[in-house]
């Protein structure tokens, strides 16, 4: 037989089945590469228009007032170019019909007298395009609040975009606040339960009704998590709309992710790291300290950084329970005792973006002030996510089993 005939006989032939998998797999494969691209595209759109609030084309290159100074309503003085018009037209007729009928030299001169306003009035809009975006003078309101005289009326339109000028320093302050109380909380309360589910519980009914409503706690939604706040902790417990509330509220939410995958972590580590500190006369809580929870951190922190993902994000808790549509003062400002600092609203920046994509009408002021916010906003749950998995690494080249 030649070498021909039996490369055909030893070769793959085509059938049904392995046709199938392989559309599958392409299939599989084309749905992932459509994720990635759609996640890719929207990340892509916030950071292009994000980045014309928060960058400058002057060093530093940072819009510091953006970043740093509180949302104001902008005021905007658009010129009426409708009246510029009509004084253009009314100009070109008086001198047409200067010169159609030959008259006097007073009506010319007169015409020549609007033609030179008209142009002093056009050289003045061309200054302030110069000075001002696209021909229009904008003010914030600590701005407008110092104006020395008032525009004139007849040549100036006059209107006002709440939340669109200033910036969000204040927002990234109550956000990274809120980010990080709630997370402690949650880890420290999570990790506890973990352990006891882990290491102390016993199976029977109990267990597993606890477990039931873990599984049943992860799945309610947000806006239940913030009524349920508004009524235990600002109501009930008198708190009010502070940041203890707000901090209780989202720590709760993140309870479920956080046990559930420190639980796991727990479960994951060899039953003979416990044996063997047990035979050597420890007892159960020095195991559970020395030789089980070092090793678990990796996975701790994992689940810290998915608690993260789950209330960053998070509107609706803080709109009933923590978060100001606008704040002058900082958390640390103007307290009468230190308490005061826990009990206190902020703003932060997922209501911030809410208030201004969706309460007051569109256009192109809030436009970058939205996705300026959303751009700083990614930016800082990547850093708080980007510190856990760089710790995580850390302990998990520390503690190798």
């Amino acid at each position: 037989m030649s070498a021909q005939k039996q490369r055909h006989i030893y070769s793959h032939r085509p059938s049904l089945r392995r046709t199938t998998e392989r559309a599958i797999r392409w299939f599989f494969c084309l749905a992932t590469y459509v994720v990635i691209l759609s996640a890719g595209y929207i990340f892509a759109n916030i950071a292009i228009n994000g980045s014309k609030a928060v960058f400058t084309t002057q060093a530093p290159f940072i819009n510091i007032d953006f970043l740093t100074q509180k949302p104001q309503t902008l005021h905007v003085y658009e010129p009426k170019e409708i009246y510029t018009e009509l004084s253009q037209n009314n100009a070109k007729q008086i001198v047409l019909r200067a010169e159609r009928k030959n008259l006097g030299s007073i009506e010319k001169e007169a015409a020549a007298i609007l033609t030179n306003k008209i142009n002093a009035l056009e050289q003045r809009y061309k200054e302030l395009d110069v000075q001002r975006k696209e021909g229009r003078l904008l003010y914030s309101d600590s701005e407008h609040r110092q104006l020395e005289e008032e525009l004139s009326s007849a040549l100036y339109a006059y209107s006002n975009y709440a939340y669109s000028g200033g910036g969000i320093g204040p927002a990234i302050v109550g956000t990274c606040l809120l980010v990080a109380g709630a997370i402690a909380i949650a880890l420290t309360l999570g990790v506890l339960c973990a352990i006891y589910l882990s290491e102390y519980s016993r199976p029977g009914r109990t267990l597993q009704l606890i477990r039931l409503s873990i599984l049943n706690l992860s799945g309610v939604p947000s806006i239940v998590f913030g009524l349920f706040g508004f009524g235990m902790f600002v109501l009930f417990f008198g708190w009010g709309v502070s940041m203890l509330a707000g901090w209780v509220t989202l720590a709760i939410m993140a309870l479920p992710v956080i046990i559930t995958a420190s639980e796991e972590s727990l479960r994951a580590i060899p039953k003979g790291f416990r044996e063997g500190s047990l035979a050597l006369g420890a007892s159960k809580w020095t195991t559970v300290r020395t030789n089980v929870i070092p090793y678990a951190l990796p996975g701790i922190m994992t689940s810290s950084i998915m608690g993260i993902a789950r209330v960053a994000g998070e509107t609706a808790p803080i709109m009933f329970t923590a978060a100001f549509a606008l704040r002058d003062q900082l958390p640390w400002e103007g307290l009468d005792k230190w308490t005061d600092f826990f009990f206190q609203g902020v703003m932060a920046l997922p209501y911030h973006i809410y208030v201004v994509s969706s309460k007051i009408p569109q256009n192109e002021y809030t436009r970058n002030m939205q996705y300026g916010a959303a751009f700083v906003f990614l930016f800082i749950v990547g850093f708080f996510a980007l510190s856990s998995i760089i710790l995580r690494a850390k302990i998990r080249k520390k503690y190798r089993w």
